[in-house]
C-alpha cells in the first residue's frame, strides 16, 4: 500500500468535508470580517474567541436600522464593551454619531482605546457641529484614509501633525483655519485624494503636492455660515500628478460632477494660468495630466471653454452645464485637446435653441477623436424634435466619423441613454 493510500485510510469520512472547506493556502477569513460577524463566531465556538479578539478591528457605530435618523440612538454600552474587550490592532473605525449622551467625553474615551491602536481608516461625522476630539488625530502615523464631518478642527494639535501613509482625506462641513489646513496638507506626504466640501474658516487654498491625483471641492451653501470665512479661491501651484479636478455643487453629493466656478469660487489658478469668472486672465501653465474636467457658470461662453481646453490639453472627458455663444475654430491655431484627446462630452440643460445648437455644433464639427456625446435636454425628446436637432447640429458632417450622440431628458452624467446613435 502506498503512502497516499495509507494516509487516505487514516482520514475518517466525517473529517473529509472539513478539509474541503478550509481556505486555500491557509488564507485568513476572519480578519477581514465585520465586527458583527466576528462576534457571532464567538457564539459558535469558544475556541474562536481568542482568535477574533486578536484580529484587526473593523468597527462601525451608526444609527443602524432606524427609520428616521433624528430618532436614532447609538448603542453606547455595546460599543464600549467591544473596544474594552478587544486586544488586537485597529483597522477601521466609523462613527456616525447621533444622540450620544455626553458626546464629547464618550467619543474621546472610545478614540483613546487601545483596541484602535494602529488604526488605518477613520470616519467621524457628528449629526451637529462640535469640536473634533484631539484624540481622533492620535492615529496620524498609521492612517491611510481619514474622513471628518460636521466638526471644528483643533488648531492646537493639527499644525504639528505628520501623516506619512495618508492617501485619502475628506473634510465635509468642517470649520478649519487657512493656516491649519495648509499645515495639515503639508504633513500628508503620499496624499492622492483630497475632498473638501462645504467647509468654512478659510478663503484661499494653495495646492502643492507631488502625489495628489484628485481634488474635489466646493464652497458652503448660499446663506450657510454667513459669519464664517468662505472658500473663494483655489490655487494649484504644483501638482505634477493631478488627473481629476472635480468641483462639487454645494447641494449635491461628491459623485456629481458639476460646477467648476460656482458662486463660492471666484478665482482659479494653475501655476501661471489664472481664470476669473470663467475668463482667462493669463495663460502660461499647461496641465497635461488632467483627464476629466467639469465646467459650470451662469453662462460660460465658448471662448472660455476653449481656453480651459488649452490649459488642460489632454482632457478626455468634458462635462458642461449651461451654454452661451459660438466660436469659429482657427485651423491655424488648433487646440490639442480637440485634435488628439477629447473622447467624451456631456452637456446638461440643453434647450435646443440657437445658442445651445451653436455651442454643441462646435464640438461636433471640431472634436476629431470624439466617441460619445450625451445631451441632457429640457424638453421631451420625441422623434420629430431629435430629427430637427440632428439637422441643426450637422451630425452628418461630424469631425469624428465614429462618434455617437444621445439625447436624453434625464441628467446626462455618466448614464447611457437608450437612444445612442451614430
Amino acid at each position: 500500500m502506498g503512502d497516499d493510500d495509507a494516509r487516505a485510510k487514516r482520514i475518517r469520512p466525517e473529517e473529509e468535508p472539513r478539509r474541503q472547506e478550509l481556505p486555500p493556502n491557509g488564507a485568513d477569513l476572519i480578519s477581514p470580517s465585520p465586527t458583527r460577524e466576528g462576534a457571532r463566531t464567538q457564539a459558535v465556538s469558544r475556541r474562536w474567541r481568542p482568535l477574533w479578539r486578536a484580529t484587526p478591528l473593523n468597527l462601525q457605530v451608526d444609527y443602524g436600522l432606524c427609520w428616521r435618523w433624528q430618532d436614532a440612538k447609538v448603542d453606547v454600552p455595546a460599543t464600549t464593551k467591544i473596544l474594552a474587550g478587544h486586544a488586537g490592532p485597529g483597522r477601521r473605525f466609523v462613527l456616525l454619531g447621533l444622540n450620544i449622551p455626553n458626546r464629547a467625553d464618550t467619543v474621546d474615551g472610545w478614540l483613546r482605546s487601545r483596541a484602535l491602536t494602529g488604526l488605518r481608516e477613520i470616519r467621524l461625522s457628528y449629526s451637529s457641529a462640535g469640536a473634533l476630539p484631539p484624540s481622533a488625530l492620535r492615529f496620524a502615523a498609521t492612517l491611510r484614509v481619514a474622513k471628518f464631518g460636521y466638526c471644528h478642527f483643533p488648531n492646537e494639535v493639527a499644525t504639528s501633525l505628520k501623516f506619512p501613509h495618508l492617501r485619502e482625506l475628506s473634510l465635509f462641513e468642517v470649520t478649519v483655519s487657512e493656516e491649519v489646513l495648509h499645515s495639515l496638507l503639508s504633513g500628508c506626504y503620499v496624499l492622492e485624494i483630497l475632498l473638501l466640501e462645504r467647509n468654512a474658516g478659510f478663503a484661499r487654498l494653495r495646492i502643492s503636492s507631488p502625489t495628489l491625483r484628485s481634488i474635489g471641492f466646493s464652497g458652503p451653501w448660499e446663506g450657510e455660515g454667513s459669519e464664517a470665512t468662505k472658500f473663494q479661491e483655489l490655487v494649484v501651484e504644483d501638482a505634477p500628478r493631478l488627473e481629476r479636478l472635480l468641483p462639487l455643487h454645494p447641494d449635491r453629493g461628491p459623485a456629481t460632477i458639476v460646477g467648476l466656478l460656482s458662486a463660492a469660487i471666484s478665482k482659479l489658478e494653475f501655476g501661471t494660468t489664472a481664470f476669473q469668472e470663467m475668463i482667462a486672465l493669463s495663460m502660461g501653465t499647461s496641465m497635461e495630466t488632467v483627464k476629466v474636467l467639469a465646467l459650470e457658470s451662469l453662462g460660460p461662453n465658448l471662448d472660455s471653454v476653449v481656453d480651459f481646453l488649452k490649459c488642460f490639453p489632454c482632457v478626455e472627458k468634458l462635462y458642461i452645464k449651461r451654454l452661451k455663444n459660438v466660436r469659429t475654430y482657427n485651423l491655424l491655431d488648433p487646440t490639442e485637446c480637440l485634435e488628439l484627446h477629447l473622447k467624451k462630452v456631456v452637456v446638461n440643460d440643453c434647450r435646443g435653441m440657437g445658442p445651445d445648437v451653436d455651442f454643441i455644433k462646435f464640438f461636433v464639427l471640431n472634436a476629431k477623436v470624439l466617441k460619445e456625446m450625451y445631451l441632457g435636454v429640457v424638453p421631451s425628446c420625441n422623434d420629430k424634435w431629435m430629427a430637427n436637432q440632428r439637422r441643426l447640429l450637422q451630425l452628418d458632417n461630424k469631425a469624428s466619423p465614429g462618434a455617437r450622440f444621445a439625447f436624453d431628458n434625464r441628467a446626462a452624467g455618466d448614464s447611457h441613454p437608450q437612444n445612442l446613435e451614430r
